[in-house]
């Protein structure tokens, strides 16, 4: 079905975590949009080594959150997003990119890539700011070919031609591209959301694992998703989001499908009232 055999998703024995490497302090954020979240009051911090995921039913807020995170909405106070002790609130998408930060959004075709330009392009469009692909004003074409080149062998993704516009690959190929052309930057944060959402099973194994191997390389990783069982399987901790709010995170051993899905109902699980829910 996925045209060879699916390999095991895997974290690395022993793996440390070092310094906060994102922290979020009561970020509060009007809706950007009619029938946008706010955002109320988030507050987390992400380590280098970890995976934090972030659960909940689509539509509370999790879209909102990766704006802010990105850099595509910005914050009055530059101190409620902090990437590697930077105050980053105020600072547009490229600037936080400088500071070693990436950023893997959810719609493939038209946020993640521009569909009708080639893979290269793509390429150049989320790394001219910090990588080699400029130099002087001028963009080194070589480098741009060797991005993909190296996102195709290192993430198997298929293709007709070297270089072909991003419409023409298939979604899951399209999704290890995107992943690989972040991950690729050795970036110090990665906010991925649904990493793996409409790929078959063989390229959500290659995508899962290499988050896993991101974090184990010392980066921190934030993964909102919609599936458990993947945040289950990555993820050291677990949080939620609600209505624009984020629940404190679970780690996941601790993180039952009870818990969560109390969280995910708006419980704020206190002890009373998680028993009362689990018992009805």
């Amino acid at each position: 079905m996925v045209g060879g055999e699916i390999k095991q998703v895997k974290a690395a024995s022993g793996r440390k975590t070092t310094v906060p490497r994102l922290v979020v302090n009561d970020l509060s954020l009007a809706p950007g949009e009619a029938h946008g979240v706010r955002l109320e009051h988030i507050s987390f911090e992400l380590k280098g080594g970890e995976i934090l995921g972030i659960a909940g039913v689509a539509g509370n807020g999790q879209d909102e959150l990766f704006a802010a995170l990105s850099g595509e909405r910005l914050s009055k106070d530059p101190g409620t997003v902090v990437i590697e002790g930077i105050a980053a609130g105020h600072l547009s998408i490229t600037q936080r990119r400088k500071l070693g930060a990436a950023f893997v959004p959810e719609e493939r075709l038209g946020h993640g890539t521009a569909p009708r330009m080639k893979l290269s392009e793509n390429a150049l469009l989320t790394g001219h700011a910090a990588s080699g692909m400029v130099h002087r004003g001028f963009i080194n074409t070589a480098a741009t070919l060797k991005t993909v080149d190296r996102a195709t062998e290192t993430f198997d993704v298929r293709k007709a031609k070297r270089d072909p516009e991003a419409a023409s690959l298939s979604g899951g190929n399209l999704q290890k591209f995107i992943v690989g052309r972040e991950i690729l930057r050795n970036p110090a944060v990665l906010v991925v959301s649904q990493p793996t959402w409409g790929v078959d099973a063989g390229a959500a194994a290659v995508i899962r694992q290499a988050l896993l191997d991101l974090a184990t390389a010392g980066a921190a990783v934030l993964v909102t998703s919609q599936d458990l069982d993947e945040l289950a399987e990555i993820a050291d901790r677990i949080a939620v989001m609600f209505h624009g709010k984020l629940s404190a995170p679970l780690a996941t051993r601790e993180a039952t499908r009870e818990k969560l899905g109390l969280l995910m109902g708006g419980s704020s699980l206190e002890p009373r009232e998680a028993a009362h829910a689990i018992g009805a």
